[in-house]
């Protein structure tokens, strides 16, 4: 591997006995690989597992959709990181998450050529020019990805095309790229139901695809300060909230946590699992070391009005897992100076919750999301 005078990392390896390289894009990060070898339609899956296990990136030089099939083939060798029998279940869970993350990077490994356009170039490959264009930008050159981020920016897009119909909405969010789609009802509907103390000022911490933000507006509130320190999710929320008619209500704002000043209703719905994110989607999921809960919890007291309510929307499933206990929870409310004045709670309803096959379905079967309506100490 080498390094351009931009500082961009680049990759390299033989073809019919010269050294080639192209730039290194990964949209979620992965270093570059260190070790690629030219590999076409002859190779077989195990043959593509065994190098991926050695740590060889494989660089494909082949048909599009041969890779698609071998990549799917790799999938199906690598370990599942199933619950043993009496194992513990944050052990367990632990050791699940390991199994995916060596799973993402055994995937990672087999790599695609990408061109200006942009696009993928083998034979046959699909137009990926919107998808990626929506999830990694311009292609001024050769550059080299992994076939998964390409996959992955092609799901994304099609989830943005078509959008989510969320029903406490009566219309369509579309998620962006690495924002995470409001695909579970329960804490929507917790927002939409929940008694306003005020209709004059809500923050959104963490506003992702903006969907709190907009429910809270359709509730009448006349403004609604949705923050993210992600660029991509102010993007993302801009769009939803212009394409609801919703521009004169909500502000989104590029911050990390709170805006300045203080509302009546502040609102948060962090990452719901103690743990480390893989991927850009992971950021919606996992929370390291419950860093963003326990930031929200922090410093609500400063942006709170007196007599205003925190709302925290949270699943207990970390709890199930082993990973976060509700007295850790209480103990941290109580530390930041607030108290619960209110706890609405809702059962899970999404489809893993009833997988019998999935190895932790007594612990999702038991899941119960909440919206803990915190207030000021007196």
């Amino acid at each position: 591997m080498a390094t351009d005078s931009g500082a961009a990392p680049t990759i390299s390896w033989i073809h019919d006995g010269e050294e080639r390289s192209a730039r290194w894009r990964s949209i979620n990060g992965s270093p570059a690989p260190k070790n690629v070898v030219l590999v076409d339609d002859s190779l077989t899956a195990d043959d593509a597992y065994r190098l991926a296990a050695q740590g060889k990136a494989m660089l494909w030089h082949g048909d599009y959709h041969n890779a698609r099939q071998l990549l799917s083939a790799m999938a199906r060798r690598t370990p599942a990181g199933k619950k043993r029998d009496g194992e513990d279940v944050a052990d367990a869970f632990y050791r699940y998450r390991q199994a995916r993350s060596q799973r993402a990077r055994i995937l990672g490994l087999l790599l695609v050529p990408l061109e200006p356009g942009p696009g993928v170039a083998l034979r046959r490959a699909p137009d990926i020019s919107q998808a990626w264009l929506g999830a990694a930008g311009e292609v001024h050159g050769p550059e080299v990805t992994p076939l998964q981020d390409v996959l992955g920016a092609i799901g994304a897009y099609e989830w943005r095309r078509n959008g989510l119909f969320v029903d406490v909405l009566d219309a369509k969010i579309h998620p962006h790229y690495g924002t995470f789609a409001p695909i579970r009802s329960e804490y929507l509907e917790l927002v939409a139901q929940a008694p306003l103390p005020s209709t004059d000022l809500a923050f959104d911490i963490g506003t992702g695809t903006g969907v709190l933000a907009a429910i809270l507006a359709k509730r009448g509130v006349q403004k609604v300060i949705a923050t993210d320190s992600e660029p991509r999710a102010i993007a993302c929320a801009q769009e939803n909230i212009a394409s609801l008619g919703l521009a004169g209500q909500i502000e989104p704002a590029l911050t990390d946590m709170f805006p300045d000043g203080r509302a009546p209703i502040v609102v948060c719905n962090p990452p719901w699992l103690p743990g480390t994110p893989h991927t850009l989607l992971d950021n919606a999921v996992y929370d390291p070391k419950s860093r963003m809960l326990k930031a929200f919890l922090a410093g609500l007291p400063g942006h709170l009005e007196p007599g205003g309510e925190g709302w925290l929307i949270i699943s207990d499933l970390a709890e199930h897992l082993g990973l976060r206990s509700r007295e850790e929870l209480l103990d941290w409310i109580e530390a930041a100076g607030l108290v619960v004045l209110d706890k609405r709670d809702t059962p899970a309803r999404h489809p893993r919750s009833m997988d019998r096959s999935d190895p932790f379905f007594d612990a999702r079967s038991r899941e119960v999301t909440s919206l803990w309506t915190l207030g000021l100490k007196s």
